[in-house]
């Protein structure tokens, strides 16, 4: 029994050195393969700190290549930059020499004043002089009493220095109109032909074009809560009517209307429609169009160069592109007078700076009609004040309209780019209304005056011809008389552009021969 137990023994314990020599020799063999794969990895190592050694020298080779192409721009854009420098040294230089000339023609225009001043007071002396020898002689030879002589005196003298005033007038007008007309219409048809700017007409209707007329009943909704919804989160009207395909969306606010326009668009494409779902889309469309707004006044300031705008001046400048007047885009309207107020500032040497942000600037309270009660220059003005604006800028939009008078040269410039932006042809549309009772305005102007015959009105109300009584008024008389209907004409109404007032006189002689 016991050699058995003992034979048992030296088997299990066979068996067991068996496999312990076998597990031994397993873990030598993967010992082997590690070493194997760790001197593998150690290989790919190497190369790969090579490479990264490679790429570091590639770079560094790289950085300064890099630098000397800086330098070498920086050096040519310092040489440009040198040269545009110099050219505008040179065109100050010229203007300064061209403002010295026109310096020397205004003292001499005042020494002719001055002497015209002296002529004048002295023609006024022998005058009073020759008054009193009349008097004196007409007291000798008629023995009137003094007032009726100085009433006789006065009449004779008062025909006599009315046909001269009149004259002088038409001497005097024809010279400086001679002068101003060549320079204005150089420095205005420079300003145009430099400025062009597309106009966009807008209505008070958007269409917005379904996919199918299915989608009619889906905007309406169960007993029409969807169309409900849809107009009091938009506050406009939804006409949905036998128009094929179609909606139409009306509203006086162009930027409800828009918010309108790119909701129901965003709910026909995704074709779910129910109030929750409308008030999403809705108020994604108000931070579109919020953002839209956002982008145009910020790209407008940054295309006319004007720096320095508060961010809520810039937000309510890209209002005005949802804003028209007579069909005119707002926003294109005060780029166009921004152009030209800068190009005609350039020609005569004023701020051209100030002429442009004015000229940007003047139509700002066209923005906040809608909101607020008002005209829109006071609107815009207190607009402007409220966010820091210079009291230069502030005149210039103030006055656009003749509100008040003309303190700088730039308010000037911003009314005439003004009125030259809208009366140009196309730029905007009027009803017929406005024609006709701008007609019988200047029928009644015309008519008013003594000596008035007959009054046309041609043109649309652009010019307006006079027929005067031959007997009543003189040719001299036909200028004054002129003149006189063109400022009644600028005092009493409102209009674009210019208004040509021309008098005719005409004699006929008839007779008979039996």
């Amino acid at each position: 029994m016991d050699a058995i137990i003992t034979l048992i023994s030296i088997i299990l314990a066979s068996i067991m050195l068996y496999l312990y020599f076998k597990k031994s020799k397993e873990l030598q063999n993967k010992v082997i393969d590690y070493e194997k794969k760790i001197t593998e990895m150690e290989s790919k190592l190497n190369e790969t700190l090579k490479e990264l050694e490679n790429n570091k020298n590639d770079l560094e080779n790289r950085k300064k290549e890099l630098e000397i192409k800086v330098k070498e721009d920086i050096y040519k854009e310092k040489q440009e930059i040198e040269k545009e420098i110099k050219n505008k040294e040179k065109r100050l230089t010229q203007k300064e020499e061209n403002l010295d000339k026109k310096l020397l023609e205004l003292e001499n225009k005042e020494n002719k004043l001055k002497k015209l001043e002296e002529e004048f007071n002295i023609k006024n002396d022998n005058l009073n002089k020759l008054i009193e020898k009349q008097k004196e002689e007409l007291e000798r030879i008629s023995k009137l009493n003094e007032n009726e002589a100085k009433e006789i005196l006065l009449n004779k003298i008062e025909n006599k220095l009315k046909n001269e005033y009149v004259q002088r007038i038409k001497y005097y007008e024809d010279k400086i109109k001679n002068e101003q007309e060549k320079m204005a219409r150089k420095i205005l048809s420079h300003a145009i032909q430099r400025c062009a700017v597309d106009h966009v007409v807008e209505s008070t209707v958007s269409v917005v074009t379904l996919p199918s007329d299915d989608l009619k009943g889906r905007i309406i909704g169960r007993e029409g809560r969807n169309i409900r919804t849809f107009e009091n989160l938009t506050g406009v009207e939804l006409i949905i009517d036998d128009t094929p395909e179609a909606v139409v969306i009306s509203g006086f606010d162009p930027v409800r209307r828009e918010i309108a326009r790119i909701a129901l668009e965003y709910l026909v494409s995704d074709g779910r429609i129910h109030p929750t779902r409308i008030e999403e889309v809705v108020e994604k469309a108000r931070t579109e169009v919020e953002q839209k707004i956002k982008e145009a006044g910020e790209k407008t300031v940054f295309e006319l160069g004007i720096q320095n705008i508060h961010p809520e001046l810039v937000k309510t400048i890209g209002k005005l592109q949802y804003r028209t007047s007579y069909g005119q885009n707002i926003l294109q309207h005060s780029k166009e007078v921004a152009y030209l107020a800068g190009l005609m500032a350039a020609e005569l040497g004023a701020n051209v700076k100030l002429a442009k942000r004015a000229g940007l600037l003047h139509d700002l309270g066209k923005a906040l009609t809608h909101e607020e009660e008002g005209t829109h220059t006071v609107l815009g003005v207190e607009l402007a004040r409220k966010y820091n604006e210079s009291p230069k800028v502030l005149h210039a939009m103030a006055c656009h309209h003749h509100d008040i008078e003309f303190e700088t040269v730039e308010a000037v410039l911003v009314q005439v780019a003004d009125a030259l932006s809208a009366a140009r042809p196309g730029a905007r549309m009027e009803q017929v209304e406005n024609y006709i009772k701008r007609m019988e305005n200047l029928e009644q102007i015309g008519n008013s005056f003594e000596g008035v015959e007959k009054c046309y009105v041609l043109q649309a109300g652009r010019e307006i011809r006079i027929m005067v009584k031959p007997e009543n008024v003189s040719d001299e008389h036909s200028l004054l008389l002129a003149k006189n209907i063109a400022e009644k004409i600028e005092s009493e109404m409102e209009y674009p552009g210019q208004i040509k007032v021309t008098v005719i006189r005409e004699t006929r002689a008839t007779n008979y021969a039996k």
